[in-house]
C-alpha cells in the first residue's frame, strides 16, 4: 500500500474514533493541511536514514564528506548510522598524534573470527577509517585534524585511501601522494613540535602488507577485547558490540587479551611485548618487510628471548659499538635500544610513521633491558 494512502486512511479512522468523544474531538480548520508523503519522499527519507552510500566500483571518492561516515560539522568525527567507532588496547605510535578508529560494512555482510593473535577475517565491502589528529594546536590551542586514511576491502583485496584535510577543517581530498606538515602543539604542558608525514601509497604498502597483500594492522579480536564507551553513552564490550550491529559472526568466549603496555603494575617483559606487537610487528613477521631480519616480534612469538633479538647479533653492523640485538643490562650494545633512540632515518625504527623519539617507550625498553640479567656467549 503507498505511504500516502496509509496517511489518508488513518486520519479518517481518527476521526471517526474522536466522534465518540465530543471533548477529544478538534475539527480540522480550513488552513489545515494534510501532508502527503510520495514515493520520492519516502526515498530520500530512506537514503537520508541510511547515510552512508559507498559504490565499490566508483572509490575512491575525490572527498571524505561523499562517504557520508559523518553527520553535521565534518571535523566532529560524529559517527553516521550504521559506522561504528572502536579502539584499540594498544596502539600505533604515530608522532603523538591522536586517532579515531571507525568500521562501516555493508548490511548483508559479516566479518569472522579466525584465532585471538590474527586479524579478523573482513567481508568485501568493509571500509576501515583511521583519523589523526592534535589537540592543542598553537596558537589558537584547538583541534586539527591532518588526514583520515582508509582501508577499502574490494573484490581484488585492500585498497588504500587516503583524505588530507584543508586548513579551514571543512573537508578532506584523497591524496596518495605523500606530504609533510609543519605542527606545534602543547602536550603535558611542554611545547613540541613535529613534521608530520602524511605517506604516500608506496609508504602504506611498506608497513600494511604480508607478502605482496595489503592488510589491516591492529583489528585482531586481542587487541579489542576490551570494553569501550560509545557516543550514544553505552559501555559495551567491543567485540559483543560487532555481533550486535551485525559487524562479527561470532567469537569464542575465551579469547586472551592484551594488556595495555602503560600498565605499570603489569612484567616488563610483557609490556615491552605489548608494545612490540603493534609498533613493530607488523614489519617483524613472516613475509613482513623486516622479515629477512633475525627477530619476530609479534606478541605470540616474541614470549622466547631469541625473538626479542636477546643475546642475538645483529645482522646490520650499525657502526655505533652494539654487539647484541638486545644486550642484557647494556643499552649501550643493544642496537634495538639505539634504532629507537634516534631520528637518523638511516637506522632508526620504525622505518616510517615516526619522526620523534617515543620517549614512554623507551624509559620502559631502558629499564627492561637494565634488568636483564641473561649472559650472552
Amino acid at each position: 500500500m503507498k505511504k500516502h494512502t496509509i496517511v489518508v486512511l488513518t486520519i479518517l479512522l481518527g476521526l471517526l474514533v474522536s466522534c465518540g468523544d465530543d471533548d477529544s474531538y478538534m475539527p480540522m480548520t480550513e488552513t489545515e493541511e494534510v501532508p502527503v508523503v510520495t514515493d520520492d519522499d519516502q526515498g530520500m527519507e530512506e537514503e537520508e536514514e541510511m547515510g552512508v552510500t559507498v559504490d565499490l566500483a566508483s572509490v575512491p571518492f575525490d572527498t571524505l564528506s561523499e562517504y557520508g561516515f559523518f553527520n553535521g560539522n565534518l571535523a566532529d568525527l560524529n559517527p553516521n548510522q550504521g559506522v561504528l567507532e572502536y579502539s584499540l588496547i594498544n596502539k600505533l605510535f604515530s608522532d603523538y598524534s591522536i586517532k579515531k578508529r571507525f568500521i562501516w560494512m555493508p548490511s548483508d555482510v559479516v566479518a569472522t573470527y579466525d584465532a585471538d593473535d590474527t586479524l579478523l577475517v573482513f567481508p568485501v565491502g568493509t571500509i576501515i577509517v583511521k583519523n589523526f589528529f592534535y589537540d592543542n594546536v598553537l596558537p589558537e590551542n584547538s583541534r586539527r585534524i591532518i588526514e583520515t586514511r582508509m582501508l577499502i576491502r574490494t573484490a581484488d583485496g585492500w585498497e588504500f585511501a587516503d583524505y588530507v584535510w584543508n586548513d579551514e577543517q571543512t573537508e578532506a581530498t584523497y591524496d596518495l601522494e605523500g606530504s609533510n606538515v609543519d605542527i606545534m602543539w602543547e602536550l603535558n604542558g611542554e611545547t613540541r613540535s613535529v613534521n608530520y608525514r602524511i605517506p604516500n601509497s608506496s609508504e602504506c604498502q611498506t608497513c600494511h602488507k604480508t607478502g605482496d597483500t595489503s592488510i589491516p594492522i591492529g583489528p585482531k579480536p586481542q587487541n579489542m577485547n576490551r570494553s569501550f564507551t560509545y557516543p550514544d553513552g553505552d559501555t559495551s564490550n567491543q567485540l559483543d558490540k560487532w555481533v550486535e550491529m551485525g559487524y562479527l559472526q561470532s567469537f569464542p568466549m575465551d579469547v586472551a587479551s592484551l594488556i595495555d603496555w602503560e600498565d605499570t603494575t603489569a612484567p616488563l617483559k610483557d609490556r615491552v611485548r605489548n608494545y612490540f606487537e603493534v609498533n613493530c610487528a607488523h614489519c617483524h613477521i613472516d613475509d613482513g618487510h623486516c622479515s629477512y631480519r633475525p627477530i619476530r616480534l609479534d606478541y605470540t612469538s616474541s614470549i622466547l628471548d631469541e625473538n626479542l633479538g636477546i643475546c642475538v647479533p645483529p645482522d646490520e653492523n650499525i657502526g655505533d659499538g652494539t654487539t647484541h640485538i638486545i644486550n642484557p643490562g647494556n643499552t649501550g650494545r643493544s642496537a634495538l635500544y639505539s634504532r629507537l633512540n634516534t631520528t637518523a632515518e638511516e637506522i632508526r625504527m620504525p622505518l616510517l610513521g615516526r619522526t620523534l623519539i617515543h620517549d614512554e617507550a623507551i624509559a620502559l625498553i631502558e629499564e627492561f633491558i637494565n634488568q636483564l640479567e641473561t649472559e650472552c656467549d
